[in-house]
């Protein structure tokens, strides 16, 4: 490791050392409790490794879905101790309920020990990491190489996404502007310094972003060649975007599109395709029957608050530019859309207060639950959008309808990172999103969505 650089942890390494450290610390917080108040419900030894092995994975699994492994989440210790009591709460429960490979259950005291020291055990490692691992001492400082005009939007892309990323400087590979920089914030260092500056902040990578190569001068060049040859790591922006926002920047990317986005090998893999779609099937038949139970309470609703037909249809763009009807409850008054087809808002009018609580909770979109049965839909991808919204992003969007070559989704990687999409700006961030998923298609990705759903659900995200 080069002497002059700080330690500092990727995206990736600080998820894991979340993970583990949550297990650990519970685990040796049941184990001292287990010797000072003489605590046994829960013993670790070689004849029952797997209560300790089926209580970390309830954690691991559990934690997901109450986002203890959301970076913003877990940097935060008011946010954190939310979840701390989310993910104790039902890992306790649950734990306590699983029969076979969990303890038998125990007396009352024993529950409230037990409770507690997950909790304690949880909540004494969050706050070191927010006092200690989240602190500026471990900060990924960056330096850009970038045209003036682009720091801002550059820097916002980048630190917006990860609170440990942070942009010290750029160099302005614009040789031909001269313009003031109006976003003070970031220092502007002369090429001349560029190593010095480097060595002497403890930079840990070098991120090329200029679209115009006549202002990498020689000058620049050979700096930079000494740095790589240094250890110092340089990477092209869109791949550091991409790895940290989780979204393809499409903005920055040229029209030679398969250079930058090769399509996931799932989306050729039909054993993939088959195990995915048997569990479609299976998934849809569960939602169908929930369906069929909500239609009485949802008609009265409806009844009541809507005021007109139970379901609507309406035109939706499927795989390979194919228009189907998709199947919902009504959210809105009657004739929502007699001036012409809108993008729904945030705080859409048209909604009725019971079409609210549809869509927050999600019910809302139950009847879809036929459309993947059909094969319209899948249980994970894109939205599907409205043919008129199709061609109006696409002429002003490039690479849109490459969210067509794939089945849209009743939820999807856009959805469960971003709000509801209410102008050409929100459906370009969800693009990005779009684009990703299709991009790194795997089986961990869709287990992953899934997780983030029922926080979705949870925590009343709805449209």
């Amino acid at each position: 490791m080069n002497k002059y650089k700080d330690i500092h942890f990727e995206i990736s390494e600080r998820k894991i050392l979340l993970r583990i450290f949550d297990v650990v610390f519970v685990l040796f917080f049941l184990y001292l409790v287990g010797i000072i108040f003489k605590f046994d419900y829960f013993i670790i030894s070689t004849t029952n490794f797997y209560w300790t092995f089926v209580l970390g994975l309830y954690l691991n699994f559990i934690g997901s879905v109450f986002e203890m492994y959301n970076l913003q989440v877990a940097s935060n210790q008011f946010q954190i101790i939310k979840s701390i009591m989310l993910t104790t709460s039902t890992t306790v429960l649950l734990y306590l309920l699983t029969p076979i490979f969990t303890p038998v259950l125990p007396n009352r005291l024993q529950i409230v020990i037990f409770f507690f020291a997950v909790f304690l055990a949880l909540f004494t490692w969050r706050i070191i990491y927010v006092r200690f691992f989240a602190s500026n001492r471990f900060l990924k400082k960056v330096i850009l190489i970038c045209d003036k005009e682009q720091v801002k939007e550059l820097v916002n892309g980048l630190e917006s996404v990860d609170p440990h990323y942070r942009v010290l400087g750029y160099v302005n590979s614009d040789s031909s502007d001269d313009s003031k920089l109006t976003f003070v914030k970031i220092k502007n260092i002369d090429i001349n310094y560029l190593e010095k500056f480097v060595k002497e902040n403890s930079i840990s990578e070098i991120v090329i972003a200029s679209q115009k190569t006549d202002g990498i001068t020689v000058n620049l060049y050979n700096q930079l060649i000494h740095l790589l040859e240094s250890g110092f790591i340089i990477r092209e922006y869109t791949q550091v975007y991409e790895n940290i926002t989780q979204r393809i920047p499409v903005q920055y990317v040229s029209r030679d599109f398969y250079r930058y986005f090769p399509f996931s090998r799932s989306n050729q893999n039909h054993l993939y395709l088959i195990a995915v779609r048997i569990i479609e099937v299976l998934i849809s038949l569960i939602g169908i029957s929930i369906c069929l139970v909500l239609i009485p309470l949802v008609f009265i609703g409806n009844l009541l608050g809507n005021r007109g037909k139970l379901f609507y249809t309406q035109e939706r763009v499927g795989k390979n530019g194919l228009v189907f009807n998709i199947v919902k409850f009504r959210t809105m008054i009657k004739n929502a859309e007699k001036e012409g087809a809108v993008f729904a808002t945030t705080n859409d009018a048209r909604v009725t207060p019971f079409g609210k609580i549809l869509r927050k909770s999600r019910i809302d979109e139950f009847p879809q639950f036929f459309n993947i049965l059909k094969g319209d839909m899948a249980v994970i991808g894109p939205r599907p959008e409205r043919p008129v919204f199709v061609n109006e992003i696409a002429d002003v969007m490039p690479f849109y309808e490459t969210r067509h070559v794939i089945k849209p989704g009743l939820t999807g990687w856009a959805q469960v990172n971003y709000s509801y999409g209410a102008t050409i700006e929100d459906s370009l961030i969800k693009l990005q999103y779009d684009l990703y998923y299709i991009k790194h298609r795997s089986l961990f990705l869709d287990i992953n969505i899934v997780f983030k759903t029922f926080s979705t659900i949870l925590f009343y995200r709805g449209q």
